[in-house]
């Protein structure tokens, strides 16, 4: 009986000393907001490189369309696209616009839409040791020249 009186009182002051058990608790879920935070941030940042990658592909597309040179064949005049000229507009656009961006491909696949490819090596904008350092995006865009 004795026994059981030393364990339950034991048991009654083991179970009222609590301090302190919540901070770790606390510090888990704030790190893991961190973590949610930085990991968001970079997927934000991500989808806007992405979409800035897209808007330069359809620009250089656009002026690499206008790189044709009109020609005259039994009465009829057509606009003809060559890959030097596609290529040479498409230059001057991806380098007046973004230094670090490149062209992988610019040409005219039928001689008369012009296609332009564009890559760029995205980095996280802060220090995440849950995002790898350096992706590759790519971003393709065709454009049509049509007389009218």
């Amino acid at each position: 009986m004795r026994a059981r009186r030393r364990f339950a009182a034991r048991l009654r002051a083991l179970a009222g000393d609590d301090d302190g058990s919540i901070l770790p608790l606390i510090l888990g879920y704030v790190l893991l907001a961190i973590a949610v935070i930085l990991v968001c941030t970079c997927a934000t940042d991500l989808y806007i490189a992405q979409k800035r990658l897209d808007s330069l592909a359809d620009a250089a597309a656009l002026a690499g369309a206008d790189g044709f040179t009109l020609e005259a064949a039994d009465g009829r005049v057509h606009a003809e696209l060559t890959d030097e000229k596609v290529r040479e507009q498409a230059d001057a656009v991806v380098a007046a616009v973004a230094q670090e961006a490149r062209i992988t491909y610019a040409g005219t696949p039928d001689g008369v839409s012009a296609r332009v490819t564009v890559s760029v090596v995205w980095h996280p904008p802060m220090l995440s040791p849950f995002v790898p350092e350096g992706v590759p995006l790519e971003s393709t865009a065709t454009t049509r020249t049509a007389l009218r």
